[in-house]
Order: C-alpha cells, then structure tokens, then sequence
C-alpha cells in the first residue's frame, strides 16, 4: 500500500488521464475528504453508528494504464447498446432497506474531483458519475451516496444488503433495470489499488459506494471527521423491462 504522501507525489507526476483516475481515488476514498464523507458536519457522535460492513479485502495491484486502454482504445469497439433509461429521471430502489431514492448526474469540478450532493437535500440523494459507463450499456455504472448527513442518509443501511438481494433502476416512463448483488465488501481508503471498483468492466454492472467501519472525530470545521473504510456493492444486470407506451404512440 502506498503512503498518503506517495500516492500524492504519483498523482503529481501522473498523465492528465492518470490523474483523472488518481484523483478519482483520493477523493473517492483516501480520508472521505468529500465524495460520500460531506456529510460528516453535524454528525452526532451520540447517534446511533450505521450498521457494519464486511471486513476490507485487498483488490491487488491496479493497472492504471489498461484503465487507459479501456477508455481510449485505438480499435474501434463494437457499438455499445442504447442506454434502456435514456436522458430521463429514474431512481435507485433496494426495498430490502427501504431506499427508493432519485438518481442526478454528477462529474469531476475544475479539480479532477469527483462532485457530490451537498445541498438541503444531500442525504436523499444518490449520485451517479458520468465519468462512468450508463446504466444498461454493457459495462460499469457507479453510484455514491452518503452514509450519514446530519444524521443517517439515503445508504445508511447499505452494509445489510447481501448477494442475490435486488437492486432496481426505476424510469419515470416505467422502463426497469434489475440487478442483482453478486458482491459486498469493504476497502482500505489509504490503498490506490480501490480505484478498481470504478474500473471499466466487460459485463453489465452497477457498483454503489458509500462509507463505513470506524468514524472518527477530527474536528474539520466542514466534515467534522471521517469513515475509515469504503463500502462497495457490486450487482451485475438481471433483466430490463421495458416502460409502457405512450398514450396515443
């Protein structure tokens, strides 16, 4: 694994795309500075601690170089299917633990950092990242929400999913993407090497990444403190079902 302090000089050193990909880790998960952390102010250490997650699995050494390839292959690729939802709301539902909850588009600011919800109603929301493949393309599409936002938030409860629990992606048109959850684990914020969860891949997936295990109080003015871990739920797509017609069409 690599220090904080190093894997900040590779950042620095790296390509623009690398740095993208770096970027996306280190805001993703080394310290929960914002992406899934901003929620951190107003936490009140006397609630009640979000349920606990699995324990950390190391992922292995991750390849930033075929993250390049598989983004900007020279050979032409086969065309992708249509995204089933299209350009229309839709929400992320786990009725397991109750989370039915709308989806908004978020990228990467002038930083390379990832943007999260942080507005009155951050912790109903759940962010799904442009920057990634769309829902029902073929590859992966991944998700963050808080775990906590001045008391628990829309993924609170995520540790208790479990493999073959269903995940459902809901149009306003009626078109429905149904997956169901293949893995949950936990990663070590600290190690670069999580940058695989956002990692391109060849089967239909989404990925949803919130915090958990040990929060910690460090008296950041805006966060307030930190999560120690990354909890991450993979779900490989199941079956779409197409939304009823239009009136009249």
């Amino acid at each position: 694994m690599l220090g904080l302090n190093r894997l900040t000089n590779a950042i620095a050193n790296a390509s623009p795309r690398r740095r993208v990909f770096m970027g996306i880790g280190v805001a993703s998960f080394v310290g929960g500075i914002i992406l899934l952390a901003g929620g951190f102010a107003l936490f009140d250490s006397g609630d009640e601690a979000p349920p606990a997650g699995p324990a950390v699995v190391d992922l292995g050494e991750v390849d930033i170089d075929k993250l390049d390839r598989l983004r900007t292959t020279a050979t032409p690729a086969p065309v992708a299917p249509l995204a089933p939802l299209g350009d229309q709301p839709y929400r992320l539902v786990i009725e397991k633990v109750g989370v039915n909850a709308p989806v908004d588009t978020y990228g990467l600011d002038a930083d390379q950092v990832p943007q999260v919800p942080t507005g009155s109603d951050a912790k109903e929301i759940i962010a799904w990242y442009n920057f990634s493949s769309r829902p029902g393309s073929g590859s992966n599409a991944v998700f963050a929400g808080h775990v906590t936002w001045n008391g628990p938030a829309v993924f609170y409860k995520l540790a208790q999913v479990a493999p073959g629990d269903i995940i459902k992606l809901q149009g306003t048109d009626g078109t429905e993407l149904v997956y169901n959850v293949a893995s949950v684990f936990s990663v070590d914020p600290a190690d670069p090497d999580s940058l695989q969860v956002m990692q391109a891949t060849d089967r239909d997936v989404v990925t949803l990444i919130t915090c958990g295990g040990a929060y910690s109080d460090t008296n950041d003015p805006v966060f307030g403190g930190e999560y120690d871990e990354r909890l991450i739920v993979r779900a490989e797509l199941a079956a779409v079902n197409a939304g009823a017609p239009a009136a009249g069409g």
